[in-house]
């Protein structure tokens, strides 16, 4: 089991938007599972007051998704970390597909998180998989496409002459 130090070393996200609390589980170069546990504290349930139905706190889907692409970069980074987004290479998401929500996950729940390497083309990782929570399916994606880019490609050119 790998926890927060572990995680912090190979992603560069932090709080609020460091979505992983752990993994349980790595094969480097195949696969992986993750988990995040989901609670009320977090900061996008403190616009809700006590009014708040109990769907009002479903966990906002791109949270959920984005939870599930940090797992995935986590596989695909784990042997090769740069958690320096400044150098190196940076770890891009172009594109997903298939993806379907098939419930909403609400505080005191945990998502587990699994994804798995299905192609790797050049500097471009394919992943697959899913989040469930006690088993269920949450959210399916059938396909997540990660880059890998040089940071000195992706900075935004001088200033121009005058």
């Amino acid at each position: 089991m790998t926890g927060q130090l572990e995680i912090r070393k190979v992603l560069p996200h932090r709080f609020p938007m460091l979505l992983v609390d752990r993994v349980t589980d790595i094969v480097p170069g195949e696969r992986i599972t993750a988990v995040k546990a989901v609670t009320c504290n977090e900061p996008w349930y403190q616009r809700l007051g006590p009014e708040a139905a109990a769907e009002d706190y479903a966990y906002p889907s791109v949270l959920l998704m984005e939870s599930w692409c940090q797992s995935a970069g986590l596989l695909a980074t784990w042997e090769s970390p740069n958690p320096d987004v400044l150098d190196g290479n940076v770890m891009l998401f172009g594109s997903v597909s298939g993806l379907r929500y098939h419930r909403p996950v609400l505080p005191g729940e945990v998502l587990e998180h699994r994804a798995a390497i299905s192609r790797v083309l050049g500097d471009n990782v394919i992943i697959e998989g899913e989040s469930r929570v006690g088993g269920e399916p949450v959210m399916t994606v059938a396909s997540a496409v990660m880059a890998f880019r040089p940071a000195d490609e992706l900075r935004p050119p001088g200033p121009a002459p005058a």
